[in-house]
């Protein structure tokens, strides 16, 4: 056994104990090291949403005069027939007139207005449109009706009298009327209409197939004027009792809005009809004009409308909690990446629907984390689904940190 001087004994001491304290040393910093570093990313596997296209339509349009068809809430027009060149529309001028007036005089609801003194000269102007061959409703002078009462003797009744009694009331004259109404219309983009009159009985008064669906969509709009056009029968004071010209209302979800006839523009309507598809009711709007007869015309909406009808469909874009994406953490943890809400779209014919989905890189997180988002297009239209984790994805734990340091050093 060697022998060692107390020197060389307290210096191997001495060494040993910093060796120890060495070992020490780097085991705490190691275990520190592993035990507080990040943890790696971990990227989303997407899996993309299947493109879908439903079948193509087949409106029943109808093989005489011209025709369109379209939807609130859809863009343009969804079908058509026939001239899109400028004709005369006869009474659903009284549509424009309508709008004009309650954009000087405006309504709300059921609101009746205000009140409206007839003098002679509205005798008058029943005198001149009676001579003329157009509709007329009573009138007397010195006889007061609410402002909605005059608008349903005008639409219900289609009085051209009441048409020029209304744009005097709220223009002063039918020169005054007809300038605003010029200046209305293009300020609605409606380029191809022109109104001649208040009534529709000049053939001057003329539109497109196109423009008469953005007016139908305006009146659906209004709700005073939507609930006028939708009356089917009343009673006023001095008149008696009126019924609507539209015969349609009520049959398949028709709810307005004007017929019109002159032996120039032929038989014509302007319709809404609101239909149900899915969950979600859908107003339909269309026109059809240049029939010989108000029959022809009302068996051609009908069958345009049925025909119309299955070409909606509400689509299921996704559910709630369908998976569009997988993190798989290196020490093994499996968390997906879900839709947060379902979502659905309601469709017109072969509409094409496609979707993208992304999902951010994440370490560590908790259910319902906001990790990205599934977007669908939808013709046009875009929708955004949030993505969202399904499972709390939790730290591996310290065990697995020190026995994969370079997993977490490369991380």
């Amino acid at each position: 056994m060697p022998y060692y001087t107390r020197r060389e004994t307290y210096r191997r001491r001495r060494i040993l104990v910093f060796s120890l304290l060495t070992v020490a040393l780097v085991g705490i910093t190691y275990v520190a090291a592993t035990g507080l570093a990040a943890v790696p990313t971990a990227a989303a596997e997407l899996t993309q949403p299947a493109a879908a296209t439903q079948p193509a339509a087949q409106p029943d349009l109808p093989d005489f005069g011209s025709a369109a068809v379209g939807a609130v809430g859809f863009e343009g027009v969804l079908a058509a027939s026939g001239s899109t060149t400028t004709v005369p529309i006869a009474s659903i001028t009284k549509m424009v007139t309508s709008l004009v007036v309650l954009d000087a005089k405006p309504l709300s609801g059921d609101e009746p207005g205000p009140e409206i003194t007839f003098t002679d000269a509205d005798v008058a102007f029943y005198y001149e449109a009676l001579a003329e061959g157009g509709s007329v409703a009573p009138v007397v002078g010195g006889m007061e009706l609410s402002q909605r009462e005059a608008m349903l003797a005008m639409l219900l009744a289609s009085g051209n009298n009441y048409a020029e009694s209304l744009v005097v009331w709220a223009y002063g004259s039918e020169q005054a009327y007809l300038a605003a109404a010029a200046d209305w219309l293009a300020a609605q983009g409606l380029t191809g209409t022109v109104v001649a009159d208040a009534s529709g009985i000049s053939s001057d008064s003329v539109s497109t197939t196109a423009d008469l669906i953005e007016l139908a969509k305006l009146v659906t709009d209004n709700a005073a004027l939507a609930s006028i056009v939708a009356t089917q029968t009343i009673s006023l004071p001095v008149i008696g009792t009126v019924e609507n010209t539209n015969t349609l209302l009520g049959t398949l979800g028709v709810s307005g809005i004007k017929t019109g006839t002159t032996d120039v523009a032929g038989s014509c309507l302007l319709f809404s009809a609101d239909i149900t598809v899915g969950s979600e009711t859908v107003t339909v709007v269309g026109v059809v004009l240049g029939g010989t007869s108000r029959s022809e015309v009302n068996d051609a909406v009908r069958d345009l409308i049925e025909s119309v009808i299955p070409g909606f469909q509400q689509v299921t874009l996704t559910e709630a909690g369908e998976p569009f994406g997988q993190y798989t953490t290196l020490w093994g943890q499996n968390v997906q990446a879900v839709a947060a809400e379902a979502a659905s779209a309601l469709v017109w014919s072969d509409t094409p629907i496609t979707g993208t989905a992304e999902a951010e890189s994440v370490q560590l997180g908790i259910d319902g984390d906001d990790v990205g988002s599934v977007d669908f297009l939808v013709g046009d239209d875009t929708i955004t689904v949030p993505l969202e984790l399904d499972a709390d994805l939790t730290d591996p734990g310290l065990g697995w940190r020190l026995g994969h340091p370079g997993e977490l050093i490369d991380g």
